[in-house]
């Protein structure tokens, strides 16, 4: 059986292998379970700079399926975090709002469509794998059955290679998604891509 380190080097291989096209979508369905899963915590463990990148993860995903006109939004988006105090160099003495997975899902995700480099999209993966300790600890304090954490790391990890294997169907489709897709293209994928990348 792979280890879930083994499982790991092949979502980064297979991410630096893709077009940037299919990345931005990996990123984004990375980013979207992590976005769920902290939008479905109750409200007072909600941290409000992640909740606040929701609109930012919706312009992603219409950009990577292939709406042009979304670049502006995740441009826009990007430059308000560069500019807040969310964004410094002041290691553990500045906020870490942008730390919290979800969010940094978000960003890399945002990064991957904008700047079409690799780093980002297997930023996004390893995001989802740390995510999967803190998902332990939360589901052991609400007293649900807990899983293994290799055991668990491993199902992150193949859940990613799934995600690779569907994107990697529409390779064509997503080759150039950043140029623009037609709207019915568009429209599909959304239905077709989003909706199965999303599901936790």
């Amino acid at each position: 059986m792979d280890t879930w380190q083994d499982l790991a080097a092949v979502v980064e291989e297979r991410l630096a292998a893709m077009s940037s096209g299919e990345r931005g979508v990996f990123a984004a369905g990375a980013a979207e379970r992590l976005m769920c899963r902290h939008e479905a915590l109750p409200e007072e463990d909600r941290a409000p700079f992640t909740m606040s990148l929701r609109p930012l993860l919706n312009s992603v995903w219409e950009a990577v399926l292939g709406d042009s006109t979304a670049f502006t939004a995740v441009k826009r988006g990007v430059a308000e975090y560069l500019l807040s105090d969310y964004c410094h160099n002041d290691g553990q003495d500045g906020p870490d709002d942008a730390d919290e997975h979800a969010a940094a899902a978000t960003l890399h995700a945002a990064h991957a469509y904008l700047f079409e480099c690799a780093d980002f999209a297997i930023w996004a993966s390893r995001r989802a794998v740390d995510a999967v300790d803190e998902q332990l600890q939360y589901l052991d304090e609400s007293d649900e059955d807990t899983p293994d954490l290799d055991e668990a790391l491993v199902a992150e990890l193949r859940r990613q290679l799934e995600d690779l294997d569907l994107i990697a169907t529409y390779s064509k489709d997503l080759r150039y998604a950043s140029l623009g897709l037609p709207i019915g293209t568009s429209v599909r994928l959304r239905v077709e891509l989003r909706t199965p990348l999303s599901a936790r």
